[in-house]
């Protein structure tokens, strides 16, 4: 069972745990599936802010996760092909054929140069062949019978070495027909205007030839066609294991591996670095490269030897139950968390005493150090960055709570956890650190993470988290980017003012002190509806009551002008609502002390 289970894991890991280079796939995908018309109930898994390709519907990738196929039939698809899928260099398999796509075949489709199978036939498409498919080498299959395709079939078609099925009839192709394309071993020129058929050397289909002395070239053909539905069967097969594969993973992201890890085991592109290479980046972890220490540890910024800028995450209170296997389950779960809004985790290191997280180095550093720290001369953040931060944040967790499975729960949302890129793009950090040091089959941990006014107060007091205690953090940290202040000041007090961030905007809030609010270091360059509106979003997600915060999903349709108006009416009522009770209860209180005190006073008066 021990070997079984490594065997398991040597198969499965390379598919789950591949991560992504660059998102120029999705965006070409995504492109395609916006030219192509496709309605919201069709590719709606395909996430244009998800960076990775590879889960979404219909797509195929090899372990290296580059994109190898692509099959859009029979899906009723209209409008016309994006030119910008010319940039998947991978793709060697393209299937559109049954929909209703019309325009012409972009000259883009010939830097598909690992292509092997293109078939776009019983569409509407128009135009002329393009002559850069001479360029697709490894083309063998391609068909684009039952269109709308004019003019003269390409001489360069005519010079793919790899060519064995030409599938171009029903189309209004005219013109001479490249001798060498008659040597193509299946192929189909009827209902055209070309050089074939009766009144000429060539018939318009392969195995047409009414000329043949022989039986053995039909017998070829009946054998060729058997060959090719059992290598095409077997295809189906193969991308099926493949699909499931994937769907599989998403159902259950933990393997259950007996025994000890083997440190043969590849994770994908996730690199396990050697002890002795991040000491010598970081020099020796020395105190001058300390970027920052939170709750799990220090990180140490760190130079590896071809001069790539790293981040080093020391974890400092690493010990679970199941040791090593539960510390790279966890590690598996960040690794295939891929998304633009999210810090990716390139690496790891485990010794006896040590657990170490590699991560890109982040050159604008975080979030809260352009609030606070910056020096004199350094870019600060202004308010068009904290709405762009705003938002990249709040996408980056409602990726982690909605499409990630199992979901995954930040527990420390704050200004000093979104990380900047060089464009100052939100990198949301440290997220599934919390389940690396306390690994449990729940969501209640042996001690609350955090750090003290971002966290949640149900699970301070319960010590159980969900999602909606990141949405608490994540409306702090949104008053931290408003106000610039931290969440917690004890210098308030001197002006007698509350020390929580949340009750002094609360209090500014209900007295309309909208400038009072506001970070000085805006200089009053803000615009104050936006302001507003980030403030309402904040005290939304910061209610006391989990139930009544909305999700991450919810958030960012209101950042970007959805829904905010009704669900602040509809908080606002409930405020009303509850204050007027309270009022209710105060006063028979108070009315009820009074006639106690007038009844004492009676007994008082009355004879002993």
């Amino acid at each position: 069972m021990k070997m079984m289970g490594v065997v398991y894991v040597i198969l499965v890991l390379p598919s789950m745990l591949s991560l992504v280079a660059s998102d120029y796939q999705g965006d070409a995908l995504f492109a395609l599936r916006s030219s192509l018309n496709a309605s919201p109930s069709q590719l709606s898994d395909w996430n244009r802010n998800q960076v990775n390709p590879c889960t979404w519907k219909n797509v195929i990738c090899d372990p290296n996760s580059n994109v190898i196929s692509l099959t859009l039939s029979s899906m009723e698809l209209s409008g016309f092909l994006s030119p910008k899928i010319g940039v998947l260099k991978t793709l060697s398999t393209l299937t559109l054929q049954g929909n209703s796509i019309t325009g012409e075949i972009p000259s883009e489709f010939g830097n598909l140069s690992s292509l092997t199978s293109l078939d776009l036939e019983n569409n509407r498409l128009t135009g002329e062949i393009p002559s850069s498919f001479g360029n697709l080498k490894k083309l063998k299959f391609l068909v684009l019978s039952q269109n709308n395709l004019t003019g003269r079939i390409p001489e360069s078609i005519a010079d793919l070495p790899s060519l064995t099925n030409l599938q171009l009839a029903s189309n209004g192709l005219s013109g001479i027909i490249p001798d060498r394309l008659f040597q193509v071993s299946q192929y189909n020129f009827t209902g055209n205007t070309l050089n074939c058929g009766k009144n000429f050397p060539h018939s318009c289909a392969s195995g047409t030839n009414d000329t043949g002395n022989s039986h053995k070239p039909k017998i070829g053909i009946i054998i060729g066609s058997i060959g090719g539905a059992v290598v095409v069967l077997l295809g189906i097969v193969l991308c099926f294991l493949w699909k499931g594969r994937t769907k599989g993973y998403r159902r259950e992201v933990f393997v259950d591996v007996a025994g000890e890890v083997d440190q043969r085991i590849a994770f994908g592109q996730l690199k396990q670095f050697a002890w002795r290479e991040l000491q010598l980046a970081t020099d020796s972890f020395s105190e001058k490269n300390v970027l920052g220490q939170g709750g799990f540890g220090k990180v140490y910024k760190g130079v590896l030897a071809d001069n790539t800028k790293i981040a080093v995450k020391r974890l400092t209170d690493y010990q679970s139950p199941g040791g090593e296997q539960a510390f790279l389950r966890e590690v598996e779960m960040i690794s295939v968390a891929v998304h633009k809004n999210l810090l990716r985790l390139i690496g790891f290191c485990t010794t006896p005493s040590e657990r170490l997280l590699v991560y890109p180095f982040m050159q604008n550093l975080s979030v809260a150090y352009r609030l606070r720290e910056v020096k004199p001369g350094e870019p600060g953040l202004d308010w068009p960055k904290r709405k762009r931060v705003a938002v990249g944040t709040a996408r980056g967790l409602e990726y982690l709570h909605e499409h990630c499975n199992p979901k995954i729960i930040h527990r420390d949302v704050k200004a000093a956890n979104v990380l900047l890129d060089e464009d100052f793009e939100a990198v949301v950090g440290d997220f599934g650190l919390a389940k690396l040091v306390d690994v449990r089959s729940t969501n209640v941990t042996t001690q609350v993470r955090g750090t003290m006014g971002h966290i949640a107060p149900e699970y301070l007091s319960t010590g159980k988290s969900s999602e909606r205690t990141d949405v608490f953090g994540y409306g702090i940290m949104l008053l931290e980017l408003v106000t610039g202040q931290r969440a917690i000041d004890f210098s308030r007090l001197a002006e007698e003012d509350d020390v929580l961030l949340l009750d002094h905007v609360k209090k500014l809030e209900s007295e309309k002190r909208l400038d009072a609010i506001v970070d000085r270091n805006l200089n009053g360059n803000y615009n104050s509806q936006e302001v507003e509106m980030m403030i309402k979003v904040a005290l939304l997600c910061t209610q006391a009551s989990s139930e009544d915060r909305p999700a991450m999903s919810e958030v960012v349709r209101m950042l970007e002008g959805e829904g905010l108006a009704e669900r602040w009416e509809e908080w606002q009522q409930v405020v009303v609502t509850r204050r007027d009770e309270y009022e209710r209860l105060r006063r028979r209180c108070d009315l009820g002390e009074d006639s106690m005190h007038d009844q004492h006073a009676v007994e008082l008066s009355g004879g002993r």
